[in-house]
């Protein structure tokens, strides 16, 4: 990771939005957008939805139009595309703006691309990696496209485009083996060779933030600000970045085995706009985690979580109500900066958030020249 002074000796690459957005977040907590996966399955998509017109042939006129050619039975053209929410960027991007607008319209200011999955690791699965630049710049332009609509239509309400970077389905501490502990199915420098792909597609595509989000891994995470530096170098400019972690069970520690203290002190180095944490639990059972990072953090502190538990479905059951109840008394209690939703929320969850925090304080955190 490039040290704090050198990385702050770049110069911002949109400073008029980082001054905006700086200002917004010492006057009061801004709002995140819900889940966008649960947008999506409420439009029950058949696979004629995911592949479209262009990909509607099959992978091998798929393959043929990037450049790169592939004979019959290669295994392309048998993968199965629906649930690749993030081809729908390219698909349906109707559909994508749509549910980027319900958002902002819900009353959310930071609203995340459609590429949790866009790194050329998660994306082999379904046989697309060749299209991660594309899919990443592509789906940065839908979200800033509608915080541009929505600027227009109140003016003096800056909107921002987050850029995000996920997990990966790979995880760089853990082997996925049993029996071989002391395997990986990753390494840094290939984490790290995905992320820069897809942040060049993010930047390139009109992010104002990127955001290394859902960490299971710390040392996947470290992958993504080692390329995130990388690429900053590349065109002479930064974005800010925020990182959210997710702790995964009852333990009260990521999968890698770190609590939120420590998730927090294996990052600091990075200067940050905000460190926080999503996904994998409710809000009620994330309160003592997001509290551990207040106390903790230089950095103001960010919380987007599920709503509730999953049930004996999968789905989640915790009301637009119940949840902005449960996270207006975290800001009651200065422990927010930015707040929104994961897994199971929609917008009415955010409206519902939204209303909850809006004439809160946000967390006092140390001046945000000196953390960004």
């Amino acid at each position: 990771m490039t040290p704090r002074s050198t990385m702050n000796t770049l110069p911002w690459k949109h400073p008029e939005r980082v001054a905006a957005l700086h200002a917004a977040l010492a006057r009061r907590i801004l709002v995140l957008d819900g889940a966008m996966g649960t947008m999506i399955q409420r439009e029950g998509l058949e696979e004629a939805d995911y592949r479209g017109e262009r990909f509607a042939q099959g992978f091998d006129a798929l393959f043929a139009a990037d450049g790169h050619v592939h004979g019959v039975g290669c295994g392309c053209e048998a993968v199965d595309q629906r649930g690749n929410n993030d081809l729908l960027s390219l698909t349906r991007p109707d559909l994508i703006r749509a549910i980027h607008r319900h958002y902002l319209e819900a009353g959310a200011d930071l609203i995340e691309t459609n590429t949790f999955n866009s790194t050329a690791i998660s994306l082999a699965d379904y046989r697309l990696s060749h299209l991660v630049r594309e899919l990443n710049r592509e789906s940065a332009r839908l979200a800033r496209a509608e915080c541009d609509a929505a600027e227009v239509a109140t003016p003096g309400k800056p909107r921002f485009a987050v850029g995000i970077l996920g997990p990966t389905s790979r995880t760089a501490s853990l082997s996925p083996d049993v029996n071989r502990p002391g395997f990986r199915a990753v390494t840094f420098d290939q984490l790290a060779d995905a992320y820069r792909e897809a942040a060049r597609g993010l930047i390139e595509g009109g992010a104002d933030i990127l955001m290394v989000e859902t960490v299971f891994d710390t040392l996947n995470a470290k992958a993504a600000l080692f390329a995130i530096d990388d690429v900053f170098a590349e065109i002479g400019g930064r974005l800010p970045v925020m990182v959210s972690g997710t702790i995964t069970d009852a333990s009260g520690r990521t999968l890698s085995g770190q609590t939120a203290e420590a998730f927090w002190y294996s990052l600091r180095h990075a200067p940050l706009l905000s460190i926080g944490l999503n996904c994998a639990l409710g809000a009620r059972e994330l309160r003592q985690h997001v509290t551990v990072l207040a106390q903790v953090a230089d950095a103001p502190v960010s919380c987007h979580p599920n709503a509730g538990l999953p049930n004996a479905f999968g789905g989640y059951d915790e009301t637009p109500d119940s949840m902005a109840e449960t996270l207006g008394e975290f800001a009651r209690s200065g422990l927010l900066n930015i707040v929104g939703g994961c897994c199971g929320t929609t917008p009415d969850h955010i409206a519902a958030i939204a209303a909850a925090v809006r004439n809160l304080p946000p967390r006092i955190a140390p001046a945000l020249a000196e953390v960004a």
